[in-house]
């Protein structure tokens, strides 16, 4: 497996003069995610827990909606000048009778750390409708509980701790329990590990959670939290008007600049109880 941190020299410049010392970056390599053998998409991630990520991937592409839908996932090809194995491709099977991606799910480009849907085959694909409507959730969290959510966030960032360049997402519970964080160099990465999580646990659909991500809420991260039927998505950054048009066709809850003792609630009102 690829390594999380990679150590580099740097001259480190400060009002008290000048060093130079051993720094600590965010790993980014290319996965390259296959199906059924044929290549669907390579996006930029930080290595540790591709089979989840896959998972979340095809999820969120509503290529799946349950772990019985995949029969395998195995690393393949890909080695380095030494001839070792770089595990930066990944095969999935998918269980027979399970539909392949058709063609408006393939990428034409990789996909960043930054955009999860860049090069999209056909821009009408962007909007997936999901198999578990977001807005049956029943899912109501409490102010109180909700502004602690962020420091509990960045109390389990291992590798941000040491490196300032990761993202992180996580499901909670009503109580403000996190059952699961995820980090990675790309926000959608982290849902993804996150959702992956969830399929890999049979706790797909997830109408009793909400997502943590500890970035901005984009387009593409409401999409994936609808397509796994959660109800709330909280982001510690701002949303974009198309993420809060998104999560209101949707009837799921979006909340905004979740920080200190205050967040904005930009759609439905009713999950959150003061």
């Amino acid at each position: 497996m690829g390594r999380v941190t990679v150590r580099r020299p740097v001259r480190r410049i400060s009002s008290t003069g000048e060093r130079r010392r051993p720094d600590s970056l965010a790993a980014e390599e290319p996965l390259e995610i296959r199906v059924g053998g044929k290549a669907l998409a390579v996006t930029m991630r930080t290595p540790g827990h591709d089979v989840e990520l896959a998972h979340g991937f095809l999820l969120s592409e509503g290529v799946l909606g349950s772990r019985d839908d995949i029969a395998a996932a195995r690393y393949c090809d890909g080695v380095d000048d030494q001839g070792r194995n770089t595990y930066n491709v990944l095969d999935v099977t998918l269980a027979p009778g399970v539909a392949p991606p058709d063609v408006g799910v393939e990428r034409n480009f990789y996909t960043t750390s930054s955009c999860g849907v860049c090069g999209k085959a056909a821009l009408d694909a962007v909007k997936l409708k999901s198999r578990f409507s977001p807005a049956d959730s029943r899912f109501e969290v409490k102010t109180d509980v909700l502004v602690k959510l962020p420091d509990t966030l960045r109390d389990q960032q291992k590798v941000f701790k040491s490196t300032g360049g990761l993202h992180a997402a996580a499901l909670f519970t009503q109580d403000g329990e996190l059952e699961v964080v995820r980090e990675d160099v790309g926000r959608h990465n982290a849902v993804d590990k996150v959702l992956g999580w969830a399929v890999q646990a049979g706790r797909i659909p997830a109408p009793g959670c909400g997502l943590l991500v500890s970035g901005r809420a984009s387009f593409e991260l409401v999409q994936k939290a609808a397509m796994a039927g959660i109800g709330l998505l909280a982001a510690v950054s701002a949303p974009s008007s198309l993420a809060v048009e998104l999560a209101e066709e949707n009837g799921m809850t979006l909340i905004g600049f979740l920080r200190g003792d205050s967040m904005n609630l930009y759609t439905g009102d009713q999950r959150v109880l003061t």
